[in-house]
């Protein structure tokens, strides 16, 4: 046995004891929320955001410094707050996520606010298909859930977590909000599958802010080179039908309701985007197909900072994401 074996050993089990940790919570989280008074529940996860914030860990200091780069305007104070502000919203996602099994169809239609859906709507009504581009915005687990009751059935792919057990849960989670969930890797390329469920008719929303694969394209975003998915555009060329990027962010309830944590979701559809050479090979439309997506998503982002939850490495200049554990709120899009 070599000195690095122990040190390995170690560490492995130091990695699963912590894997383990992780799962035990999300299970107490999708169970034990759930019987919490709402008031309670959200009290009690934006006690946690403070404690997070106020311990500075790995996250708050990524979410930071992609905040820093997405808006330049701010001062210390003013970047701080909205950090502040990015970490609240982030245990909002969560704590309205371990809830959302338990809100009916009518309960998501009041409390979600839904805008430039129209085309889209046409679209499926058409048989066409659907293919939307997401970022790490708001709570894409509840516009998924709103759109399987009020739109068409999600049909997604979700990042694998660790440790498998986790996965599971997720994908049990969410199938049960109606949603179909196919896996980015371990299993069949997912494409194919994809190209199959848009051509008949299927609405197929994908996160897509930040490349978890080595195919992702270089974009300008907020300014700065970002490397994200090329697989909406792809798979929007691959089928004809349209591409919509989304985004969606918490607003201020005007009205509150029990259960709503003083906050309703906004899923903003963006117009359909087509490629503005369609005599172009098709590797330059996917790009430019590709940077349209991360144009409207600047424009979201900087409007709405603190509900993008990007915990991880994006852009170009701070180096490659593979590093990066997955975010907890990473995997099935919305």
């Amino acid at each position: 046995m070599t000195l690095a074996d122990p040190v390995a050993a170690a560490r492995s089990v130091a990695g699963r004891a912590s894997e383990v940790a992780s799962l035990a919570s999300f299970r107490v989280g999708w169970r034990a929320v759930r019987v919490l008074p709402a008031g309670a529940a959200y009290r009690l996860f934006d006690g946690i955001a403070a404690a997070v914030y106020r311990r500075q860990g790995k996250d708050v200091q990524r979410m930071r410094d992609n905040y820093r780069r997405v808006r330049p305007d701010l001062d210390d104070a003013a970047l701080e707050a909205l950090v502040r502000s990015g970490v609240a919203s982030y245990f909002r996602y969560w704590c309205e996520s371990f809830r959302l099994p338990d809100r009916t169809a009518d309960e998501l239609a009041r409390t979600v606010r839904v805008e430039g859906d129209g085309p889209v709507r046409e679209a499926l009504a058409r048989g066409r298909g659907g293919v939307c581009f997401l970022g790490h915005l708001g709570n894409w687990d509840t516009a998924g859930a709103w759109a399987t009751h009020h739109l068409a059935p999600v049909t997604t792919v979700a990042e694998r977590l660790r440790p498998e057990e986790l996965y599971d849960e997720f994908v049990r989670y969410r199938e049960a909000l109606g949603m179909r969930i196919l896996p980015l890797t371990g299993g069949a390329p997912p494409f194919r599958e994809l190209v199959r469920t848009v051509r008949d008719g299927g609405f197929v929303p994908l996160l897509a802010d930040r490349d978890l694969t080595d195919s992702g394209l270089t974009v300008t975003f907020c300014g700065h080179p970002a490397r994200m998915a090329a697989g909406p555009a792809s798979l929007a060329l691959a089928t004809g039908a349209p591409l919509y990027p989304v985004a969606t962010y918490y607003e201020p309830d005007p009205s509150p309701r029990p259960g709503a944590g003083g906050h309703q979701l906004v899923i903003a559809f963006g117009a359909p985007l087509t490629p503005r050479e369609p005599e172009a090979p098709r590797a330059e439309q996917v790009q430019d197909l590709t940077q349209q997506c991360a144009d409207y998503l600047t424009g979201a982002v900087r409007a709405h900072t603190e509900d993008w939850h990007m915990m991880q490495r994006v852009f170009v200049a701070d180096g490659p994401s593979a590093g990066d554990g997955p975010a907890p709120a990473t995997g099935a899009a919305p």
